[in-house]
């Protein structure tokens, strides 16, 4: 390669790097106000993944106690409504941890989901990154947001410094509910974009009457994994400008969501937004969790 191709190739190159991270700072900045744009101007503005062989969107899961190998049943549900929903390259990576019926393994399990986040967010820094957990798996995410169960913390968290790269974390039947608190309640770095599912009828989370041990293994799906799809889709919104239903990421079924902020659903200057309601949440119709916490907005930080 002459000295001149060798030139024009290091421009191209940092041109392009500046393009993807001139990208990334617009899309944080787009995503506090409610704007429209057309879905060409959005992908043109926000930074691509794939032009770095990196997935749209990057899914750690744990799975519950004894389940095989692989991201379990409710982990593979939720990824499963995510693909659907959103028609994206999602990448879903089960935590390598042994899920034994004494729990022993646990901090083993942060490790590697630790590990996997740091690699994903070194690799791939513009890819947003959701976490969750059923059962045990959902105590190995405690550990890795730094939630105490009982008062009692163990095991290291995620750095702070990649704390900002997960944009969503999702629990199923998590044993912290009965014994120190959610995830939501208790994370400081986590607790504004945490979402905890307890199925009333789940022994392992909801202290009560009318508890039975099926509503455990088989009370979260599909009910509470298409709500958890719902709420991360709803977050991977908000860092992104506001779109029309057709957009980059479709709107989360059933809740008209448009980016916009939750509030009378009204643009300056327009009437209300076409199908604009609630976020994701329990259907009335439907039993609904007994927890389901966000303590703070959405935002992206």
């Amino acid at each position: 390669m002459s000295i001149s191709r060798k030139t024009r190739f290091a421009s191209r190159r940092a041109w392009s790097r500046g393009f993807r991270w001139a990208g990334l700072g617009a899309a944080a900045v787009l995503a506090g106000g409610a704007l429209t744009a057309a879905p060409s101007a959005i992908q043109s503005a926000v930074p691509s993944a794939k032009a770095d062989n990196c997935p749209d969107i990057a899914l750690t899961f744990a799975r519950g106690t004894d389940e095989p190998n692989g991201l379990g049943l409710v982990g593979q549900a939720l990824v499963d409504s995510l693909r659907q929903n959103t028609g994206k390259n999602i990448d879903a990576y089960p935590v390598n941890y042994r899920a034994t019926l004494l729990q022993l393994h646990g901090n083993d399990g942060a490790k590697d989901a630790i590990k996997h986040i740091k690699d994903v967010a070194d690799k791939c820094p513009a890819t947003p990154q959701v976490l969750g957990g059923y059962s045990q798996g959902a105590s190995v995410v405690d550990i890795v947001t730094g939630t105490h169960i009982g008062g009692v913390g163990w095991g290291d968290s995620l750095p702070p410094q990649y704390a900002s790269h997960v944009i969503a974390v999702t629990t199923f039947g998590n044993p912290a509910d009965r014994s120190g608190g959610t995830i939501a309640a208790q994370s400081a770095m986590f607790g504004a974009k945490a979402v905890d599912y307890c199925n009333p009828e789940d022994p392992i989370c909801h202290a009560g009457q009318g508890n039975e041990w099926k509503g455990h293994t088989d009370g979260y799906v599909p009910v509470y994994t298409s709500q958890a799809a719902s709420f991360v889709q709803t977050r991977l919104l908000s860092l992104l400008p506001a779109t029309t239903p057709g957009g980059p990421l479709g709107v989360p079924p059933g809740s008209g969501y448009l980016g916009v902020p939750p509030g009378p659903g009204q643009l300056p200057g327009q009437g209300p937004l076409p199908g604009q309601g609630p976020l994701p949440g329990p259907n009335p119709n439907v039993p609904g969790p007994t927890v389901v916490s966000q303590t703070k907005p959405a935002a992206f930080h």
